[in-house]
């Protein structure tokens, strides 16, 4: 980080696998942030996690991620209850576990069984430890049939936690839509996520900062490289996270090259096996 952010006003910083592992923080990247910050610059953390980003504060803390490494916080779950009230009378099916239910605060939906919704909002799997989407292939079938919307809320495929990967809602989400379902997704790569961490530097500077000068930091091919390259935001790829194992035998170089093949126009400034300033 330290040869990159001379040319960037701020850092838009993804959080799992480029900041913690879902267990405990990274100091070389606690630290690349604070230095960022000390230098005057914005740093606004960005994540797909499906839930309101007041939850995400102490649990960066719990992780070792002090308050003085980041400016703000926004989720993809800030996003998901933007779009759901605009539908606020649809009868509603939270699909996902308890913990993600922040999401629905402030709501006036009904809250139905899925046999009885015209929406769905789709927070991750039931249980933690299912590796496939295909366990919830009967109920997905039941929702396709009764013409259920759903809201993805978590657009990740797989996560890394600890040493093992876990599905996300994204893998869900992708299963009902092969089907036929119509799904919609928050979060990166999506425009809205991006959108709304713009007015947070804006607001954060008291000035509108350039997309030019923003530079998008992740380990997610499909989500933070994507949403870079899709919404006009340079990108440093940390591939240490959950394509650790594509990477790893390769070059700097061939894993330049590799990422600028799946996305044309990505302005790609630098991988790196992990976020650190040196």
């Amino acid at each position: 980080m330290s040869e990159l952010i001379g040319s960037y006003d701020g850092l838009l910083c993804d959080i799992w696998g480029v900041l913690h592992n879902g267990e405990a923080a990274f100091s070389h990247a606690v630290d690349a942030l604070y230095r960022v910050r000390a230098s005057g610059r914005v740093v606004i953390l960005i994540t797909n996690a499906p839930r309101l980003s007041k939850e995400i504060y102490p649990q960066l803390a719990r992780f070792g991620v002090p308050r003085e490494a980041f400016d703000t916080v926004i989720t993809s779950g800030d996003v998901t209850a933007q779009l759901i009230a605009r539908q606020p009378n649809a009868p509603l099916f939270h699909f996902g576990p308890k913990r993600d239910k922040s999401v629905l605060e402030g709501l006036t939906n009904p809250i139905v069984d899925h046999s009885d919704a015209k929406l769905c909002l789709l927070t991750g799997p039931l249980d933690d430890t299912i590796v496939t989407a295909e366990v919830y292939h009967a109920l997905l079938e039941k929702m396709h049939k009764n013409a259920v919307e759903l809201i993805c809320a978590n657009p990740d495929l797989v996560v890394r936690s600890g040493n093992r990967m876990v599905i996300c809602a994204g893998s869900i989400a992708q299963r009902y839509a092969h089907m036929g379902g119509k799904v919609s997704f928050a979060g990166k790569p999506e425009p809205s996520i991006y959108d709304e961490a713009l007015r947070r530097a804006a607001s954060l500077t008291g000035r509108d900062i350039p997309k030019s000068r923003l530079l998008a930091i992740g380990d997610g091919l499909a989500t933070d490289i994507k949403g870079a390259a899709d919404n006009g935001f340079d990108a440093y790829f940390v591939f240490g996270g959950i394509h650790a194992s594509e990477f790893e035998e390769l070059t700097a170089q061939e894993a330049v090259n590799r990422i600028k093949t799946k996305f044309l126009g990505l302005n790609l400034v630098g991988v790196t096996d992990r976020l650190s300033w040196n």
